[in-house]
């Protein structure tokens, strides 16, 4: 197999590209002392993007907001979110979410 010297490139390029924006901050602010507010609020990082991953998931359908009328996810997202709560439990809520889906899509 031949090894073109564009090829090689790209890769190394993209490599790059991709190390960069994640080693620079941490070797920026491995050197700095965060503030305690500002740790409570990296804290909240998480949680935001993954509901703003969700609240898009659930409210749009082809790329247009659909609140109620034949969303089944929206649907299958409310046993899923009662497991998730009473149980605290990743396994669970996932299997919960699969079978709520699932039976909403067999049924209507």
């Amino acid at each position: 197999m031949e090894v073109r010297l564009d090829i090689l490139l790209i890769i190394v390029g993209t490599a790059i590209v991709t190390f960069i924006p994640r080693v620079v901050p941490l070797i920026v602010l491995s050197r700095i002392r965060i503030p305690d507010w500002g740790m409570r609020w990296l804290g909240y990082v998480p949680i935001s993007i993954m509901a703003a991953l969700i609240g898009q998931e659930l409210f749009t359908h082809d790329g247009e907001l659909q609140f109620v009328a034949g969303n089944l996810k929206l649907f299958a997202a409310i046993p899923t979110l009662i497991a998730a709560i009473w149980t605290k439990s990743l396994l669970v809520t996932v299997i919960t979410g699969i079978v709520s889906m699932m039976l909403l899509r067999l049924f209507l």
